[in-house]
């Protein structure tokens, strides 16, 4: 895929390690080019309007307010523009304001990576409709926009995944199953880089072998923790 026929997303994140991790899922699998990384709104909106994205994954509690401010904005009404909301809000409240300001999806932290990967196949599939199709039927509107997300069949990708690192990576919390492990003690028990090490620790969180813990301070943005299922 040539980075110049791609289509280009604003991540909007204050966790520099998600916005991190959401910028190398959405590259690797899908036909889009992360160009800019926001972690607040007065930087996501200076970034949507330099580059006017045909798609933001938006948070919505950012240290100067909340993004679903911005979904109902000028700024993004002025062009087009697809949100897909990430947050841990999951009251009614905030939910119906998204949906009803016009957010393409609302997905619940921590993110699954299934649920993530079918937004963006929906997003993806609207984009080539609109390319391609001028009258479209029910049942393409549908699909397109009403059926829940969670409803459509997505294969789970084991692009990048080679089996002898998986396998090391899973004997980590194998041996080990009450211990709740960081990114970077998994990758020093292994030896592989960090990069290389979220990528196999989410995609042990999407196949279901491991679970996600949020480890809250006092000071800084939470640690995510993986541990093994219960089970697996």
């Amino acid at each position: 895929m040539s980075k110049s026929s791609a289509f280009d997303v604003v991540i909007v994140e204050d966790e520099p390690y998600l916005a991190s991790l959401h910028r190398d899922f959405i590259e690797q699998n899908f036909k889009l080019r992360v160009v800019g990384i926001a972690a607040t709104l007065e930087q996501a909106r200076a970034l949507l309007e330099l580059h006017q994205p045909p798609l933001v994954l938006l948070d919505n509690f950012l240290p100067d307010g909340q993004g679903v401010e911005l979904i109902d904005s000028p700024l993004l009404k002025s062009f087009d523009c697809s949100v897909i909301f990430i947050t841990a809000a999951s009251d009614m409240q905030t939910c119906s304001q998204a949906m009803r300001s016009g957010a393409f999806d609302y997905i619940i932290k921590p993110v699954s990576f299934h649920r993530l990967r079918s937004s963006l196949e929906r997003f993806m599939q609207l984009v080539e409709t609109k390319r391609h199709v001028k009258v479209v039927d029910q049942t393409a509107l549908d699909r397109l926009f009403n059926l829940p997300a969670i409803n459509i069949p997505s294969a789970s990708s084991t692009k990048g995944i080679e089996p002898n690192t998986l396998e090391r990576v899973q004997a980590v919390f194998t041996h080990k199953p009450d211990i709740s492990w960081s990114v970077e003690q998994v990758v020093q028990e292994v030896g592989i880089s960090k990069t290389t090490g979220r990528r196999y620790l989410e995609y042990c969180v999407e196949m279901g072998f491991i679970v996600v813990e949020m480890q809250y301070g006092n000071i800084g943005h939470p640690r995510r923790l993986y541990r093994k299922k219960i089970g697996a």
